[in-house]
């Protein structure tokens, strides 16, 4: 898995001091960003977050690619509904030799690995021979059409992934660029770092969260599951039971 931050936008902290500034001022907008020192930030983001006033960090947003995760993952991520996501497709990429994701659970018990790596392994014969087929059918209905040899074959080949992406596991390796802004990260670092989430992406909420605290330090100090964010666990009986080492984790990242 690899999470790395493409962009981000320019002087996040300060964008957001000056815009709530804004809402108690009758200064133009550049008279209120010029007089921010940054220790006046850093205040005054402080006391945004002890007020739970974020709407105003809604103007930042950071995008982010991520690599290396499964389609599993991938499928819990996007119903982050407040995002921006584009992703690797099954239909126009071939998906012949797929990478493919084991969880460290299937590792771990040898006689599981070897069925899982087995079944991976005849997954990947039997896209290859059904995507093989399709495009054979396709190219000879299109060529039946009108079109010339070469066009068909390029065309009847986009067909095939189409259908043959239905053998397609959950593991399959996959890649998504996303974008969201500052309040959408919060929610979702409370829901996706929470011991309760899934492993794979606590994991990658795990490195956002790290990259997004080195960006913006003073917005994100506070920021993680919900035990740290809102000093409290709202699982109730289903909690981890782990509250003072999550607390604990998310205080090391920060120091």
């Amino acid at each position: 898995m690899k999470v790395s931050l493409i962009s981000h936008t320019p002087e996040p902290e300060r964008l957001v001091a000056t815009s709530a500034r804004l809402c108690y001022s009758d200064s133009d907008i550049n008279s209120l960003k010029n007089g921010l020192s940054e220790e006046k930030t850093k205040n005054y983001i402080e006391m945004l977050l002890s007020v739970g006033h974020e709407s105003v960090m809604e103007h930042v947003t950071f995008t982010f690619g991520i690599e290396g995760i499964s389609r599993a993952c991938s499928h819990q991520l996007v119903r982050h509904r407040i995002a921006s996501y584009s992703q690797k497709s099954q239909r126009y990429v071939n998906e012949n030799g797929f990478d493919f994701i084991t969880p460290p659970e299937i590792s771990a018990v040898p006689e599981a690995k070897e069925e899982f790596d087995r079944l991976m392994s005849q997954i990947t014969e039997s896209y290859g021979k059904i995507a093989e087929l399709l495009t054979e059918s396709q190219k000879e209905r299109l060529m039946g059409e009108g079109l010339d040899e070469k066009t068909a074959t390029s065309k009847a080949r986009k067909l095939a992934n189409e259908d043959a992406r239905f053998v397609l596991p959950n593991s399959c390796e996959t890649k998504i660029v996303v974008t969201m802004n500052v309040r959408s990260l919060f929610n979702f670092f409370r829901h996706r770092c929470c011991m309760r989430a899934q492993w794979e992406i606590r994991a990658v909420a795990d490195e956002m969260l790290k990259l997004c605290m080195e960006t913006a330090p003073a917005i994100f100090c506070h920021a993680g599951p919900s035990c740290v964010a809102d000093g409290k666990c709202p699982e109730g009986k289903m909690s981890c039971g782990k509250i003072s080492q999550v607390r604990e984790y998310f205080r090391s990242l920060r120091k």
